[in-house]
């Protein structure tokens, strides 16, 4: 009886392969996701005919040149010119200004575009840069490195010469203005490419390129598993300078980076390096504005920034809504407080749980508006993280403009905790300590319970939501092995079409030739049977080429007794030379009897033989 197959023997072999890669020719798809890999994998197995690991393993060690088809089938170098042209739109009209705006005159502005495969991406940035700053700027600043592991990918990225295919994204005032026509494709303008510079780097393995000012990596990270994932971003953190931009793909997010990555577009994938724990500021563009209008704008905004300083570093938590009931601001204290986040901002208050818990704020709020006045909550008890409790005064005051109208709402808590704690600390000397202690250890053990139950919750929505991720990249993936597919089988389908002009040609070729022979010319096939009757033919015997198609020669009734001719034919075709002429007296298409020169030369395909045959004279 022979041993049961051991499930996890090919998931132990994939390993191996993907070590041999490793070692072999330094490329690392350890980190890659196993779903994904093993299926293109599996792909390239199937198209060289192996159906184990190890075999394919064997050919690899056989066949250098199978190490480049593999790469191709994993490496799927699907881009293009403005793909996804949304989010290339908000890049250019919030993230551009944004950086340039931080940047001094002479500085020079540094982009990273990683995975870059055959170059698209690269250029496109270009482009959005020389439409920003002119084309002489660019020249003087600029600096564009695209970095990928695929270096036939890369050969094409730094030659920039693309079908027109390629560029059917470009608006024609752009292709005219950043491409130049070469034969048939179209290459990209030469002053801008050397602002492009293309290298060969793995961001799982090599140090990264540092002070960016904007990361472009899109659609790459999603075929990497969460833990080199999370090394990849750990690298792209270090190479943004504070505040530099990072862009994304539509299938990628930064689910757990919102200490070190502040959410710009989560729509269009693009994110900001925090400056510290602290949101970045929207007043970058100060500077300018202070060149452009003068001392009173500078006055204006550094009294604007000292109110917001001290707003931000006020030790007591403070929140103002709108009158709508959407956050409008909230300070520093209040952010660590209630753990908020820039993307609270706009949201209705409502909807946080800060509105709701440790104390009914949504009442209090509508009846400080009714009323016109302060309501203040004293001592309002909030569990913390640690289990502790905390106690807070709470005061609610309606804002009004100048002229009385209402225009929102300020929320202020201030931390009464360690005066609270001396209260109760008080009654529960007055009172019976251990009745005390019991219903004190009880509240305890409640507010534990709760929380334990929120983090058990938080952690289940966050797998949800990482499972969700998962299974979006996997089609991403699907969808872009598919684009893939689709490219080959045009390329194919063109190459069809040629070598079908190409035939039609040759045969229209040879109807000419045979067409302008004034003798009759006949080929017969391996079986003997006419394959070309050419128009000679017919107008020495009077048989047209549809009557006699297809048809055994020597069973055919015209004026040329067929029969004397078998052997001089079955003669070409055994020696495989040519036999003749043979003369003999027929009678041609008029009735009128001649003096017939046929001679047989052999046909290499199918031992068929080809018959020229002209009259010599007329006889009496």
């Amino acid at each position: 009886m022979s041993a049961p197959a051991d499930p996890a023997a090919p998931e132990r072999e994939l390993e191996d392969l993907l070590g041999y890669l490793r070692d072999a020719r330094g490329f690392d798809f350890t980190g890659y996701k196993r779903t994904s890999l093993a299926r293109r994998i599996r792909k390239r197995m199937a198209d060289v005919g192996t159906a184990a690991y190890g075999d394919y393993r064997d050919v690899l060690e056989t066949d250098p040149e199978e190490f480049n088809e593999l790469f191709n089938t994993i490496l799927i170098n699907v881009t293009g010119f403005f793909r996804d042209s949304e989010s290339w739109a908000y890049l250019a009209a919030e993230a551009l200004p944004q950086i340039l705006a931080d940047k001094a005159p002479d500085d020079e502005i540094r982009i990273w575009s990683a995975g870059c495969s055959t170059g698209e991406e690269a250029y496109t940035l270009a482009i959005l840069f020389a439409e920003a700053i002119g084309l002489e700027e660019c020249a003087r600043r600029l600096k564009i490195y695209g970095t990928d592991v695929d270096e036939e990918a890369l050969r094409e990225a730094r030659g920039g010469v693309y079908p027109h295919r390629a560029l059917e994204a470009l608006a024609p005032e752009l292709r005219e203005r950043y491409f130049e026509t070469a034969g048939g494709n179209h290459a990209f303008r030469a002053d801008l490419r050397r602002r492009v510079i293309f290298g060969r780097h793995d961001i799982t393995r090599d140090a990264p390129i540092s002070r960016l000012d904007l990361l472009v990596c899109r659609n790459t990270l999603m075929y990497f598993n969460m833990e080199a994932q999370s090394q990849i971003i750990e690298r792209f953190h270090f190479a943004l300078r504070p505040g530099g931009y990072l862009f994304l793909g539509k299938a990628e997010m930064l689910l757990s980076e919102g200490e070190r990555f502040q959410v710009d577009s989560m729509r269009h994938r693009l994110f900001r390096r925090r400056i510290g724990n602290t949101p970045l500021p929207h007043t970058a563009v100060l500077p300018r504005l202070e060149v452009a209008l003068g001392r009173d704008v500078r006055d204006v905004g550094r009294k604007r920034l000292v109110r917001d300083l001290a707003l931000d570093t006020s030790p007591h938590a403070l929140i103002a809504l709108d009158e709508e009931g959407a956050v409008v601001i909230f300070n520093n204290q209040a952010r660590t407080l209630f753990g908020l986040t820039p993307a609270d901002v706009n949201r209705p208050f409502q909807d946080l749980e800060l509105s709701y818990r440790p104390v009914e704020l949504r009442s209090l709020i509508e009846q400080a508006a009714d009323e016109g006045r302060t309501v203040r909550v004293a001592a309002v008890e909030r569990p913390t993280a640690g289990g502790e409790s905390q106690f807070l005064d709470i005061n609610i005051q309606p804002l009004f403009s100048p002229d009385g109208e209402r225009v929102g709402v300020a929320l202020s808590f201030l931390d009464t905790t360690v005066a609270t704690r001396l209260q109760h600390e008080l009654q529960r000397i007055r009172q019976d300590l251990e009745s005390a202690y019991e219903a004190l250890q009880s509240t305890n053990e409640e507010l534990e319970t709760t929380n334990e139950e929120l983090q058990s919750s938080i952690e289940e929505l966050e797998t949800t939501n990482e499972e969700l991720q998962s299974t979006n990249e996997e089609l991403e993936t699907t969808n872009e092995e598919l684009e893939s597919g689709n490219e080959e089988l045009q390329t194919m389908n063109e190459e069809l079409r040629s070598r079908t002009a190409e035939l039609d040609e040759a045969h229209a070729f040879l109807a000419g030739v045979l067409t302008s022979i004034a003798a009759g010319v006949v080929v017969l096939d391996g079986e003997l049977r006419v394959r070309s009757w050419n128009r000679g033919a017919e107008d020495l015997w009077g048989l047209r080429t549809a009557e006699v198609d297809g048809q055994p020669f020597f069973g055919l009734d015209f004026g040329l007794p067929t029969a004397q001719l078998q052997e001089a034919v079955q003669e070409c075709r055994g020696t495989g030379r040519r036999i003749g002429p043979v003369h003999l007296s027929a009678v041609n298409r008029i009735g009128r009897r001649i003096l017939c020169s046929i001679a047989c030369s052999p046909l290499d395909q199918d031992g068929g033989v080809v018959l020229l045959m002209e009259q010599v004279q007329a006889e009496d």
